[in-house]
């Protein structure tokens, strides 16, 4: 058997290569906040721009607080036009931890929420390093247990999916995790995760590449071991998730450490399907290319297919 990285990109993606790398150089230069002062500024300029519009063909968006395990969190909640739902997905935002809201996701939630028929619960997770590990993962378990308890009664569906974008990923795994924990993984039929952050103890040649990453320090620099599980989910008994499907590009600094998720998850005996799309960098999903559109495509047929499988 021969096992390669261009074996597990798909070839009919070579048409959208070109304006791939036209969006990485137009991009070229640009990274996240590598200092305090550099996270206050970005927040202050992502706080002066508002959040893309959801659209308005939809039902409008529901801010609530939602309470499990005596714990509160604040989710954004929007429904599908057209009809009961099939299925609840939670979505976890990204941002690394330390930027980021649901309410700047509304726009691709709103598209996944009518694409596939679902409400799309997001969760509004506390943010580092005013609030560091635990408490990112503290605030989408418990968004995640309030759907298990009340999502039949509330939205008229138990058939649950979660997923999640960069860190969202990242918290969406240690999520299932938490819950496997609790005797409560099974609720959620399947796991979408873009890009996430696997390994952040600069231990492994994956996790070395990121290892001087300020939104590392400002999540989980306190941490005496951040092999922890809970902060590193490739350190993680990995035995019992639900089937996953993990998203990344070739150019991304994360596919290493996506690669060896994948490879562990396999390991544990899990179902993973691991798309990786030629030539895109982290985030590319969000953008107007057409890769990001086949790879936005191929995560609402992953869904759906998880969302019509048996229970």
């Amino acid at each position: 058997m021969q096992w390669g990285l261009k074996g597990l990109v798909e070839s009919g993606l070579a048409a959208h290569v070109g304006e791939t790398r036209a969006a990485n150089a137009a991009a070229a230069g640009r990274r996240g906040p590598s200092t305090p002062e550099e996270l206050r500024e970005a927040r202050a300029q992502q706080d002066a721009v508002p959040p893309a519009s959801s659209g308005a063909a939809g039902p409008p968006v529901s801010e609530e607080v939602v309470e499990a395990a005596g714990r509160r969190v604040p989710v954004r909640v929007l429904t599908p036009g057209g009809g009961e739902p099939r299925g609840v997905h939670l979505e976890i935002h990204g941002g690394g931890f330390y930027m980021g809201s649901a309410a700047r996701d509304d726009a691709r939630n709103r598209r996944l929420a009518d694409a596939l028929g679902v409400t799309v619960v997001s969760v509004d997770y506390r943010l580092a390093p005013e609030h560091p590990w635990p408490a990112a993962p503290d605030d989408s378990e418990t968004a995640a247990l309030w759907l298990v308890e009340h999502a039949a009664a509330r939205f008229g569906t138990a058939r649950l999916t979660i997923g999640g974008f960069s860190a969202g990923a990242t918290l969406a795994v240690t999520t299932l995790l938490r819950l496997r924990e609790r005797g409560v993984s099974g609720a959620f039929a399947g796991a979408a995760l873009q890009f996430g952050t696997y390994d952040m103890s600069g231990l492994t040649p994956a996790g070395r590449l990121i290892a001087d990453e300020f939104f590392i320090e400002a999540y989980a620099g306190h941490a005496a071991d951040r092999t922890e599980p809970d902060i590193s989910p490739v350190y993680a008994d990995l035995r019992g998730l639900p089937p996953v499907l993990m998203v990344v590009g070739t150019s991304d600094v994360l596919l290493e450490d996506n690669m060896a998720m994948a490879a562990r998850l396999s390991a544990a005996g899990g179902e993973v399907d691991l798309r990786i799309y030629p030539e895109a960098r982290h985030g590319f999903t969000s953008r107007s290319t057409g890769m990001a559109a086949a790879a936005r495509h191929d995560i609402e047929c992953w869904l759906a297919d998880r969302l019509s499988a048996p229970a």
